[in-house]
């Protein structure tokens, strides 16, 4: 199958993900069919669509008639056999769990088409998984959008063992139509490309935490002028419990010492998760916290924190779950708030300089994944 046969796309879950998901698809011309398994969440993920939609009309990125037509394209529904039925190509959207992506998984390829692609939104879990519990495997793909879908341009397109290059190159061509930033991951690995560079930050906060010092204000006013959102208070936003969810599943299918430690934990025992709680590292009941740079830390800069990035990229290159350089920095830099990406920075900064740098954190932290690679000693890489 190529990309120009597939015309009705089925969204399966449409929370904020899958609403976001489903009105980009909707603007780029496709029939989608919104689905959940209550008919209040398909309202709301409706909801959802008209408002996002509304606002590209408002700020004239969309005319009134496309707006109009991309609603009559729109079709609510619960019944998950009746969603999928006619569909070229699925996206699933529901929660990280993987046996419940497999039964939704099972069901889908019960009574999908024979020809349809099926693609699962997941940040972390491995995409051959998933395809184990369908007859397709070959028709699996991982199709990771970011959040929120609607204005975040990344698409990461990942290969599971199983998966066919036609089923990858039909996923990268749509997220070309609907205008996104499509990156192929060409092997199935946990994180991906953007979480798992991203990964080893975590560790870094999480061991931070444990040793009591710098305090996450004092880390965050050290980087708040160079960056939207500084680490602490950046995870704060997402969520604490999803961060340290997330370093639990890489400590189980990458290295132990992603564990998160009892420091990061305790917040969860209080349920102080960050934004959504009213408090985590900071208080956030009067709206987003103060973040006083008078306090900023000596013991940590920028540099430190690219170079637990770069390291971890070359990771992804030896590894083979890139093979372009360039790649991996189209996807770090369309995945968050950086124009740049780790390959980009490293140019700039030069490879020596981030190898002592990784050697400073490796001192205070002497983690196997804080070791440098021999792609980063040897400091070859070229854009």
């Amino acid at each position: 199958m190529k990309a120009e046969e597939v015309k009705k796309i089925a969204m399966i879950g449409a929370g904020d993900m899958g609403h976001g998901i489903a009105a980009s698809c909707l603007m780029g011309g496709y029939t989608v069919v919104l689905r959940d398994i209550e008919q209040k969440f398909v309202d709301k993920g409706v909801a959802g669509i008209i408002k996002s939609l509304e606002k590209f009309k408002e700020k004239g990125k969309i005319t009134p008639d496309a707006f109009a037509h991309a609603l009559v394209r729109l079709i609510p529904m619960v019944d998950l056999r009746e969603a999928v039925k006619d569909a070229d190509f699925v996206i699933e959207a529901v929660p990280e769990k993987l046996e419940l992506k497999k039964s939704v998984f099972a069901e889908i390829d019960q009574y999908a088409p024979k020809h349809a692609i099926l693609a699962s939104n997941t940040s972390n879990i491995s995409i051959t998984d998933i395809a184990s519990a369908t007859q397709r495997p070959d028709k699996v793909i991982g199709y990771h959008f970011f959040n929120p879908a609607i204005l975040m341009k990344l698409v990461e397109v990942i290969k599971g063992r199983g998966t066919s290059d036609e089923a990858v190159q039909v996923g990268y061509d749509i997220a070309k139509k609907i205008k996104k930033v499509p990156v192929i991951v060409k092997k199935d690995s946990p994180g991906f490309i953007y979480n798992r560079v991203n990964e080893p930050t975590l560790v870094l906060l999480s061991k931070i935490l444990e040793a009591g010092h710098p305090s996450p204000e004092e880390f965050d006013a050290a980087f708040k002028p160079l960056m939207a959102m500084a680490p602490f208070e950046l995870v704060d936003y997402v969520g604490i419990d999803v961060a340290a969810h997330g370093l639990e599943y890489f400590a189980q299918v990458l290295s132990p010492d992603y564990k998160p430690s009892e420091a990061m934990m305790s917040y969860l025992k209080i349920n102080h998760l960050g934004k959504k709680t009213g408090r985590g590292f900071y208080d956030w009941s009067a709206g987003r916290p103060s973040i006083d740079l008078a306090k900023a830390t000596k013991e940590y800069d920028i540099n430190q924190l690219i170079a637990l990035q770069v390291n971890e990229a070359t990771k992804l290159l030896e590894e083979g779950v890139a093979d372009d350089p360039k790649e991996i920095d189209l996807a770090m830099a369309n995945g968050g708030g950086s124009p740049f990406g780790p390959f980009a920075l490293a140019q700039g900064i030069g490879y020596p300089e981030l190898l002592f740098k990784l050697g400073e954190i490796y001192k205070k932290f002497p983690l196997d994944i804080f070791k440098p690679t021999n792609t980063l000693k040897e400091g070859k890489i070229k854009l």
